[in-house]
């Protein structure tokens, strides 16, 4: 096709051919930066909600001239209602003076029925945890340890302050001779694992032992169950 161009330039046209040919096809970058949820969740009962979502356009003006009366740089985008309350949607994640200043809106807009407004928090996710090392045999009952005992443990012990369990403790013994089980707990937790991250590898005592907090797996295994205490 072009008979008049040299040896050495139809190579380089070759390889400009072949390169372009061998790369890759652009891609869309698909990571996503930052928390992907960005709500904040105000518990009320079902009645309370809908009187609340009456007037959604109002309350999400309001709201942001609040946050915006505190200087914030949050918005608040939408409101849905779930089934154990409602939900603010928002341009990112809220800090505590934030959440404050939400929660005195939406009660001080809701008056009458603002004492039926749980306090607004951020949504929570699990982190599970085992309690080693713990007697199997109560000194009380001298028979296996109960779920209320270990309860009363926790509560009674400061390492627990401002933990919430998300179900009942498993009581688990290490072996069919052994006089030690683990407790298995599941906590409410932040989306980072805050609260886990405080009290995993903590120690405390239980009478003469000394017991330590540890992560655990969301399913710890179906056969340590076969000794487990519900």
């Amino acid at each position: 096709m072009f008979p008049n161009l040299s040896s050495n330039k139809i190579k380089q046209v070759q390889k400009v051919i072949n390169g372009a040919n061998s790369k890759s096809k652009p891609r869309i970058a698909m990571t996503t930066k930052g928390p992907s949820r960005k709500q904040v969740i105000i518990p009320m009962s079902n009645d309370i909600a809908k009187k609340f979502i009456k007037e959604l356009n109002s309350h999400i003006a309001n709201i942001n001239c609040a946050l915006k009366a505190i200087k914030s740089s949050i918005l608040a985008d939408f409101i849905h209602v779930e089934d154990k309350g409602i939900v603010v949607t928002t341009n990112n994640i809220v800090s505590g003076s934030d959440l404050q200043k939400i929660e005195k809106y939406v009660k001080n807009s809701l008056s009458t029925d603002a004492d039926e407004v749980s306090l607004t928090r951020l949504p929570q996710s699990k982190s599970y945890l085992k309690i080693m090392s713990i007697p199997y045999i109560s000194k009380k009952t001298n028979s296996c340890i109960a779920l209320d005992e270990i309860e009363d443990i926790l509560k009674n012990n400061h390492i627990f302050n401002n933990i919430v369990l998300t179900l009942k403790s498993c009581i688990i013994k290490v072996s069919p001779k052994s006089d030690i089980a683990i407790i298995w707990i599941d906590i409410w937790d932040t989306q980072t694992g805050q609260n886990a991250k405080t009290i995993i590898n903590h120690q405390f005592n239980i009478g003469r032992y000394i017991t330590m907090i540890q992560s655990a797996n969301m399913n710890p295994g179906v056969l340590q169950y076969k000794n487990c205490w519900k």
